[in-house]
């Protein structure tokens, strides 16, 4: 109790965190899905998990309800719904028939993508980012590595193909994606992204057919998501390399 007032948290400040939670709920509830051998739905609880991330942030940044505790339910969250969960999810489907090391690669995912996230909440404070004062991220962001990790399920899931199944291929796969995880590599942000005036309606109408792709074909608009996204990695480093070009450039000619 402070000046006769009883202290409380408004709930402008907690419809954020609701929305943190409710991702954390639906992320979980992916394990439980695949449990059942419930495929689909184990994606798309992680998917409705991958959405409920990136509202949350941009609720709070509107409602001005941003909170350290926030911060740390978020990582939280992403920790379970990106991390654990698509590992678990991969390890049930077929990681586990893998005769070793299936569960190793499954417990490194986790912990690249819990490193990934310490790494971020120690940086949030510092004023030296390379990456990020250009627009990018460090490495590949929890839910854009639960995305590319999970890939073969969702192909296997649309296109019933044997070969997605695959330990030999699956297993390499998560380990490279766990260390693009921890990396340095810049990867591209909307912060990055910087469309022409004339390229915008181009762009309006691209997005609109995605977003027509996705409602009717759920799975393989996903699929050409993650894919695009996985691509687009070696062109976001040559991008980053650009822009501190630039950046280096422009403090040249201010010292002059």
């Amino acid at each position: 109790m402070t000046d006769g007032k009883l202290q409380g948290l408004s709930l402008r400040a907690l419809a954020p965190n609701i929305v943190t939670a409710m991702a954390l709920c639906a992320g979980l509830s992916g394990f439980w899905f695949a449990v059942k051998d419930n495929w689909p739905a184990a994606l798309a609880a992680i998917a409705v998990a991958s959405l409920l991330d990136g509202l949350d942030g941009r609720i709070a940044r509107m409602v001005n309800g941003q909170s350290r505790f926030g911060a740390e339910l978020d990582s939280l969250a992403d920790v379970i719904s990106f991390g654990v969960t698509p590992a678990l999810v991969t390890f049930l489907w077929t990681l586990q028939y893998m005769p070793r090391f299936g569960w190793t690669v499954a417990l490194f995912f986790v912990l690249c993508q819990a490193l990934r996230l310490a790494r971020f909440n120690a940086q949030i404070d510092t004023e030296e980012q390379p990456h990020k004062s250009a627009g990018f991220n460090t490495g590949v962001p929890a839910p854009a590595g639960a995305g590319m990790v999970l890939l073969p399920l969702l192909i296997w899931v649309e296109f019933d193909l044997d070969i997605a199944r695959n330990f030999i291929l699956v297993a390499p796969w998560m380990l490279f994606v766990a260390l693009l995880m921890v990396s340095n590599v810049a990867t591209f942000s909307w912060a990055s992204i910087r469309l022409r005036p004339s390229a915008r309606f181009p762009a309006l109408a691209i997005v609109g057919l995605y977003i027509a792709l996705l409602i009717a074909e759920p799975w393989i608009g996903l699929i050409v998501f993650v894919s695009g996204y996985s691509l687009l990695i070696p062109f976001s480093m040559l991008s980053y390399s650009r822009a501190k070009k630039r950046q280096r450039a422009e403090e040249a000619a201010q010292s002059a």
